[in-house]
């Protein structure tokens, strides 16, 4: 028997081998086919129909006070939209508050609008036969600064500290499976359902993910906003679910903003 053990084991790594090589060349082939998809679809989004909608939705007078959002002031004036998506979240002095641009929609939506707050969160998310309006204004919003680089700021100190807030959720651990943002972000080389995974604490990988969000959900129909997509890890990781439009969310908006700085906005986007 002890004669066979080395044997044996060098049989069974060189089998283990075998099987991998085919494995890991049939994962680098799907993740090149689904570049691919992506790009097919890049130049006739679906998400282009958000757009359009959103930017209908942002001049249609609405809500108790007949009003439009035209004049919402997304941080770089009443009614500019143009760049201001790549600066936020940012601080408003008129909340007192950082907000991402779900939270200051809301804002808009019961200052200029006089919608209540609870009927303005009421579907963040749109799913097959019932849409969602604030998906489709967070993704005209987005396209207004497509092209253009990614500067979240940390100058206030209402800033400094959502990043902070934002950097601690990212690293830590709980659940069931005692997992944190960073469990599957923080390094290099994963993958889940090969899908590669951005290391978010990198540099360039933070930016081409971040850059991407909003995105259009091939296997889902739907556009979704990075509310959605943090929504979605929270429940993945087996977390209570997130509340919309909190300011625990947008803390980590924050950080992972923060660490895009630099990169170009390309969104909306196009995934799996």
């Amino acid at each position: 028997m002890t004669r066979l053990a080395n044997p044996m084991r060098r049989a069974l790594r060189a089998i283990a081998l075998c099987l991998a090589l085919p494995i890991a060349a049939h994962a680098q082939t799907t993740a090149d086919e689904i570049a691919k998809y992506r790009a097919m679809l890049a130049d006739d989004s679906p998400a282009e129909l958000w757009e359009v909608r959103g930017e209908a939705l942002w001049k249609e007078q609405r809500g108790p006070k007949n009003a439009s959002l035209e004049q919402c002031d997304l941080g770089l004036g009443p009614g500019v939209v143009k760049g201001a998506y790549v600066k936020l979240p940012r601080y408003f002095a008129d909340t007192g508050k950082v907000q991402d641009v779900e939270q200051r929609l809301i804002t808009c939506m019961v200052n200029l609008q006089g919608v209540a707050e609870a009927d303005a969160k009421k579907t963040p998310f749109g799913s097959p036969g019932k849409r969602s309006d604030m998906e489709a204004l967070v993704a005209w919003v987005a396209a207004q600064s497509r092209g253009m680089k990614i500067d979240v700021s940390t100058a206030h100190p209402k800033e400094r500290e959502a990043y902070e807030i934002g950097k601690r959720i990212f690293f830590y651990r709980a659940g069931p499976y005692d997992f944190s943002c960073a469990s599957c972000h923080g390094d290099d080389d994963k993958r889940i359902r090969l899908q590669d995974l951005p290391n978010l604490t990198k540099a360039a990988d933070a930016q081409r993910a971040y850059a991407a969000w909003p995105a259009y959900r091939v296997s889902q129909g739907e556009l979704r906003t990075m509310q959605h997509r943090l929504w979605d890890c929270f429940r993945q990781q087996r977390f209570p679910e997130a509340d919309y439009g909190s300011d625990m969310m947008t803390a980590l908006v924050v950080f992972l903003g923060k660490s895009a700085n630099g990169g170009v906005f390309n969104a909306p986007a196009v995934k799996r």
